[in-house]
């Protein structure tokens, strides 16, 4: 009886403090997060990518719309830079599907987080946590003329 008794208040204390989990919603830079090391070294295949309503040259073919979601840990990492680390996985996942549907770019990009639309030039949204980061971008893979 005794256990349960402590048990009980156990349970009544940690119930008190209610569970809070870090979701946070942030914006960064997508020039920023292009122009970091991994980023110029792994995206230069010579694929186009454009964010938002960006110009680009007229469409050949569409190849359809495309979904990456990309999450990396954020322990240790800067909230900026844990988004920036899963930006470039997400660009990566758009260049392998640029290669595997036969294009040579992705436009209209935009943030898809939580399917929250965000469409920026400029920006990109990201989900911090407090062991993880994450950003899910929406766009289409197309054949852009030359």
């Amino acid at each position: 009886m005794k256990n349960l008794i402590l048990t009980l208040i156990a349970l009544s204390i940690l119930s008190a403090f209610p569970a809070t989990a870090r979701d946070d919603r942030n914006r960064y830079s997508i020039a920023d997060a292009m122009n970091l090391e991994a980023a110029r070294e792994k995206l230069n295949k010579g694929y186009t990518f454009k964010f938002g309503k960006q110009s680009h040259a007229p469409v050949k073919k569409n190849h359809g719309e495309f979904m990456s979601n990309k999450k990396t840990n954020a322990f240790g990492k800067s909230d900026e830079f844990a988004c920036q680390w899963a930006f470039l996985s997400a660009m990566l996942s758009f260049q392998d599907r640029i290669s595997k549907e036969g294009g040579n770019a992705v436009i209209n990009i935009r943030s898809y987080y939580k399917e929250g639309d965000f469409v920026s030039e400029t920006e990109f949204e990201c989900g911090n946590g407090a062991i993880m980061a994450g950003v899910t971008f929406l766009g289409d893979v197309v054949t852009l003329a030359e």
